[in-house]
């Protein structure tokens, strides 16, 4: 038995006035033309399932014009409870609340984590490496809490070590203490990293397959300290009780880069090694797939790290995710959207938005909640 996402309602929220959605226990499909709001549900399931936004807005930019507070709210249901998540935007500040009392935005993660696709994911292999390490700590942090707490721990520190190395004052002496402390959580992200990618990495391989016809995938994980990691990413992937030992080994590694480009670090004022800079590549029949692969093989890498990430969630959480397409058919060709479709599981609820219902054959139409979203009576702009 799972919870399941059963109504959204919101008011004064971006384009809408006020608007409620029942949601389908399984497939639920959001109609329309372009710019009347699908995106916009999608954001909001996103925000109160996940506690953030794939837009990265500004409080004030999720108000409806002319208004000066907004609401949102989703009921969730299953395994003999009943929860509300609700987001409220007032003089310019965000807020969360889980059944009625304030909470954090972690407060919105982990009962129902979800798993967003869209349009931008499509040039995730071949765009910046902080994509792909956002793809992954993104991920992360919905189904840990010490991954969350772990990524925003090593980002202060990143902020504050980039600080002291642009100051006239700062010496490597001084700098010791700081590379101490920012190795130990370096390492303990890293290893955190490395651990939920080779999880991800298995699926990833098997769900390319079968959309590419057998051909071979992989995925890397590129550290930035000079010597290699494959011994740290053997001890990550085996027993538990060696997780210990690999952070030990990225410590040091850690401490030796940075002793290593130091000089480098003080002339250019940043943190130039940790897992802020660290890459991560896929490759397709050995070669690097962001040069080498076409366009339809890279968008089949990205269609097969999101079914992963469902699959993964699963795993770790005995329970299926909400999967969110926002917009996707339309950028595949029609071979890529039939086998996509298939690989979704039935007992995975899923939220698809389309401007056309020619995408999908009878069957996935058949066992769909269609509803059109229009400029209604509830429906601004």
């Amino acid at each position: 038995m799972s919870i399941f996402a059963r109504r959204l309602t919101v008011e004064n929220y971006r384009n809408f006035a006020s608007f409620e959605l029942e949601l389908d226990e399984h497939l639920t499909m959001l109609v329309g033309r372009n710019a009347v709001g699908k995106t916009n549900l999608v954001e909001a399931l996103q925000l109160l399932t996940a506690g953030r936004s794939f837009r990265r807005p500004a409080p004030a930019e999720m108000v409806l014009e002319g208004q000066d507070r907004c609401a949102l709210k989703l009921d969730l249901e299953g395994e003999g409870r009943v929860i509300d998540h609700g987001c409220r935007v007032e003089e310019g500040r965000r807020s969360f609340s889980r059944n009625g009392k304030r909470c954090p935005a972690s407060g919105m993660r982990g009962v129902v984590p979800s798993v967003l696709f869209c349009p931008d994911d499509l040039d995730m292999v071949k765009r910046g490496a902080r994509v792909r390490r956002d793809a992954i700590d993104g991920f992360g942090v919905q189904l840990n809490e010490s991954y969350a707490q772990l990524e925003g721990t090593y980002e202060r520190a990143v902020e504050q070590r980039n600080a002291l190395l642009k100051e006239a004052y700062t010496t490597r002496e001084l700098m010791g203490a700081w590379n101490e402390s920012l190795a130990a959580t370096g390492a303990a992200l890293t290893v955190h990293r490395l651990a939920l990618l080779d999880r991800i990495r298995g699926y990833v391989r098997a769900f390319y397959a079968s959309l590419a016809g057998g051909e071979e995938a992989d995925i890397s994980y590129i550290p930035t300290w000079e010597c290699g990691g494959e011994d740290v990413i053997a001890a990550v992937a085996s027993k538990e009780h060696e997780r210990a030992h690999a952070i030990e080994i990225v410590r040091s590694r850690l401490e030796e880069a940075y002793e290593k480009r130091a000089e480098e670090e003080f002339r250019r004022g940043v943190t130039l090694v940790g897992p802020h800079r660290d890459e991560v590549t896929f490759t397709i029949a050995g070669r690097d797939a962001r040069t080498f692969a076409s366009q339809g093989q890279q968008r089949s890498l990205v269609l097969a790290w999101k079914m992963a990430e469902v699959a993964v969630t699963r795993d770790i959480l005995s329970r299926p995710p909400l999967l969110l397409l926002d917009d996707v058919m339309s950028e595949l060709d029609a071979a890529r959207r039939a086998a996509f479709i298939a690989q979704i599981e039935d007992g995975v609820q899923t939220v698809i938005t389309t401007t056309n219902l020619g995408y999908f054959d009878t069957e996935t139409l058949e066992r769909a909640k269609v509803v059109m979203i229009g400029e209604g009576e509830h429906a601004c702009g």
